[in-house]
């Protein structure tokens, strides 16, 4: 009898081992975040998706993360050369999946906040979950209220641009670096914004941030 359950353990062990393989294989990783692109225009999409969309996705795949990509559309991203096909619509993901938000900035100059995605980040950050933002889409934090009394980066001080923007006007600007304030992790250098306006891309320092702010 204890040969007979010695055996079974094995067994139990062996499959449970490669039902665990088999998922990790077909992307049911438990450790998943999601990655949010906001829809608009982009200027230079191909560098965006190349230089911060696949850095983002290189870093956190790299520290063991699935990263399931959503917009609110849910239609493929696609420029000259570069393209991501497989989009989930974000009223169609299930938050309790993930263990964080990441909203790259596209260099979409147009920001506009749809309530479902003001809905999604609120609960992250309600649940204790961390939110990574970078450049421009800190202005969807701003526009949504929730960046009242909290640190931000931006590329450059947002009241001080020509028009200002009042979004900010009770937040509190803190540079062009990676800043953190509570689960919200914010960044004012993009790639786009290191290419044209000569502001160091800290992409990989924001997304390691994200990372760390994660946990184990």
């Amino acid at each position: 009898m204890k040969k007979i359950a010695i055996f079974l353990t094995v067994v139990i062990f062996v499959v449970t081992g490669v039902i665990s393989l088999e998922s990790q294989v077909y992307g049911q990783s438990a450790k998943k975040v999601l990655m949010f692109l906001r829809d608009g225009e982009s200027y230079d999409l191909d560098l965006m998706l190349k230089m911060e969309v696949g850095t983002m996705t290189m870093l956190l795949k790299k520290a063991g993360f699935q990263v399931d990509i959503a917009s609110s559309s849910g239609q493929p991203l696609a420029g000259p050369h570069e393209k991501i096909e497989k989009v989930m619509r974000l009223s169609e993901i299930k938050l309790d999946d993930y263990m964080g938000i990441i909203i790259p900035c596209l260099n979409i100059r147009k920001v506009e906040v749809g309530p479902e995605v003001v809905a999604v980040v609120k609960k992250a950050l309600a649940d204790g979950k961390p939110v990574a933002v970078n450049n421009s889409s800190v202005i969807m934090l701003a526009d949504a209220g929730l960046l009242k009394g909290k640190k931000y980066a931006f590329i450059v001080d947002p009241l001080k641009m020509t028009p200002p923007n009042l979004g900010f006007t009770d937040a509190i600007y803190s540079g062009p670096g990676v800043v953190q304030d509570g689960k919200i992790i914010t960044c004012g250098g993009c790639p786009a914004g290191e290419r044209y306006r000569s502001v160091q891309d800290r992409t990989p320092e924001l997304t390691q941030a994200f990372i760390a702010a994660i946990g184990p």
